[in-house]
């Protein structure tokens, strides 16, 4: 997944860098907003790819942090995911 990613992000960088050299020498400030936007969606492919890697960990149970939470079944028979509470009691704390 991550191999995808590098490639998808290196090839958007590649295009904005070629966009923004024609822009530079045919002197188009459109051929600059659209290396800027292509470098954009290159930087906001990097920013979801960050944002979803610690779902798909949750999903796929391969880290410590997917620990955390049990499969509850509810009366339509559908799992739920439900969080650990802590190991000690709350008279401990009182």
């Amino acid at each position: 997944m991550i191999l995808l990613t590098l490639t998808i992000v290196i090839g958007l960088v590649f295009w904005a860098l070629r966009l923004m050299d024609r822009a530079v020498e045919n002197q188009e400030f459109s051929l600059m907003l659209a290396g800027f936007l292509v470098a954009s969606s290159a930087a906001a492919v990097v920013g979801v790819h960050f944002l979803m890697s610690d779902y798909f960990t949750l999903i796929g149970g391969q880290s410590g942090s997917a620990n955390r939470y049990d499969t509850a079944w509810v009366d339509s028979d559908l799992p739920v995911l439900v969080e650990r509470t802590s190991t000690y009691s709350r008279s401990r704390f009182e």
